[in-house]
């Protein structure tokens, strides 16, 4: 049976950030695909950034306005609206955005967690 997420749940985070997440671990804790995705839309604000990560999982980033910025062991990329990028588990990554801030939704495959995103301390 269909089930309507009426209200997606916000989680605080630093830095400014919103995340407001559909699907995942906190919003839909009981429903049987929990674990092995999440979908959230995130909007953060000029100037956010956060530390480097390793995920477990892989994540699909598609930016709706302004620019995401994914800096990996390879170089940098820069994700304008209307634009995706993928990420791999395994992957040493870190996010940032733009000059103007961006509006986006990452879906995360096995859903995200505190416990496998494995970001790196800030020195």
């Amino acid at each position: 049976m269909p089930e309507l997420i009426t209200t997606p749940t916000r989680i605080p985070v630093p830095g400014g950030k919103v995340i407001e997440e559909h699907v995942g671990a906190v919003t839909t804790p009981d429903a049987n695909l929990q674990g092995s995705v999440s979908v959230a839309h995130m909007k953060a604000p000029a100037g956010w950034s956060e530390p480097y990560q390793t995920p477990d999982f892989d994540e699909i980033t598609v930016v709706l306005s302004g620019q995401v910025v994914v800096d990996h062991d390879g170089g940098q990329i820069e994700v304008n609206a209307g634009q995706s990028v993928i990420t791999r588990g395994g992957e040493r990554i870190r996010y940032s955005c733009g000059p103007e801030g961006a509006e986006y939704v990452a879906v995360c495959l096995p859903a995200y967690s505190d416990d496998t995103v494995h970001r790196e301390e800030i020195a």
